[in-house]
């Protein structure tokens, strides 16, 4: 019961007093534009709505917050339960649970560049879905007909990439691919442009890239559209984007990264220079070689014909021929030795029997008698009236045995 002396006091709904809790809060200009910082918790991200709903919370207390689809959408990083991050926002009630909480309108990482930590956020998700992995980069073609460039049409870049190509290697195709490098739409012009030129095989190689600038500048080249698209590609990708000291997604997910858009063309084509000099070697190493074989192969030719030659019929005939003569000439002179050798033993019998020859006595005056044809060599083999023969040394005479 109340008190009949205190007033009768208004009796309001609930509704009523939430909507006057949240009429006083909403007219407070203190709270209608607020900085906090704070830790996130409770983090739910309602990908179909595209509302997060998360609380800030300090060592002491935590309150309640969202951030709608609009302002998300605009956010370069993900936020995630423990980041520390800086908001900016307003403090109202929501009327049907009568519980106050902060409309977050902006956010950005405490103590990290939002765009910082949306390049370490999307760079650790692409490696570790293996995007960056070496095996997977396609090679570079030594001699490319046709090089596609992806870039600004205006910038200074494609004016560099034309001059040094057509430089290095005039015989080269350049196709360009116009687009914008810079603002919201450029993400998704750098990645139709990827896609068709590789659909359409208009390309050998693609250049993709643009000069240097900030990191708001390159920002477009750390699309997770771009680098999809360039990992799907098909064909050899050059990334050439800012200064050598500048990386982007692009430069990790291409096949090669240039540290800058003229380095890329020298990397994309071969030096004319290069190739007449390195060419001209060669013909030099070809016309050495064919000299230095064709050396070999006239000494192997005589050593193979040298073989023949001894081998040959005719060589076997010739040798077999003067081995006879040298055979017919030791036999030759082995008969005249002998023969020589046996004229000189019968000399000497010669002598020796003419010295004991009969008829070289008789030439000396002496005879020999036979009888009967048989040499008389004692009076006791003839008798009176024998008759004998006289042999002298021209002839023979009979006689006639008187006495003895």
């Amino acid at each position: 019961m109340i008190s009949p002396q205190f007033k009768k006091p208004k009796i309001i709904s609930v509704s009523q007093l939430n909507f006057y809790i949240k009429s006083l809060l909403d007219n407070d200009m203190n709270l209608n534009a607020v900085f906090i910082t704070g830790e996130i918790s409770n983090l739910t991200d309602h990908y179909k709505s595209g509302h997060i709903y998360l609380s800030l919370k300090d060592e002491k207390s935590v309150i309640k917050a969202v951030m709608f689809s609009g302002n998300a959408r605009r956010l370069k990083f993900k936020p995630e339960n423990g980041m520390k991050v800086l908001v900016c926002g307003r403090v109202t009630v929501y009327e049907p649970t009568g519980q106050y909480q902060l409309y977050i309108e902006e956010m950005q990482p405490a103590g990290m560049g939002e765009l910082s930590l949306a390049f370490e956020q999307l760079k650790n998700k692409l490696e570790n879905l293996g995007m960056f992995n070496k095996s997977k980069k396609k090679p570079i073609p030594k001699y490319p007909e046709t090089i596609g460039v992806i870039t600004s049409p205006t910038g200074a870049a494609i004016q560099d990439i034309k001059n040094i190509l057509t430089r290095r290697f005039p015989c080269i195709n350049i196709v360009i691919a116009p687009v914008l490098v810079q603002g919201e739409s450029a993400p998704q012009q750098l990645a139709e442009a990827v896609n068709k030129m590789d659909f359409y095989k208009f390309a050998d190689v693609i250049i993709i890239g643009r000069g240097g600038g900030s990191i708001e500048d390159l920002w477009a080249f750390n699309s997770e559209e771009l680098a999809f698209a360039i990992y799907n590609c098909n064909t050899p990708v050059i990334s050439a984007v800012g200064h050598e000291t500048d990386f982007t997604i692009c430069d990790f997910v291409s096949d090669l990264r240039a540290p800058t858009p003229s380095a890329a063309a020298e990397l994309a084509v071969p030096d004319k220079s290069e190739l007449i000099a390195y060419y001209i070697s060669q013909r030099q190493y070809i016309y050495s070689m064919m000299d230095s074989k064709l050396q070999s192969y006239y000494k192997e030719l005589k050593e193979v014909q040298g073989k023949i030659n001894i081998n040959s019929p005719a060589t076997k005939i010739n040798n077999n021929y003067n081995r006879l003569k040298v055979i017919k000439g030791k036999i030759l002179s082995s008969i005249k030795f002998d023969f020589e050798k046996n004229l000189q033993k019968v000399n000497a019998l010669s002598k020796q029997l003419e010295a004991l020859n009969p008829v070289a006595v008789l030439k000396r005056g002496y005879s020999f008698s036979e009888k009967d044809g048989k040499v008389l060599t004692s009076v006791k083999q003839v008798k009176s009236d024998d008759i004998i023969n006289i042999n002298l040394i021209d002839g023979k005479i009979s006689a006639k045995v008187l006495g003895e």
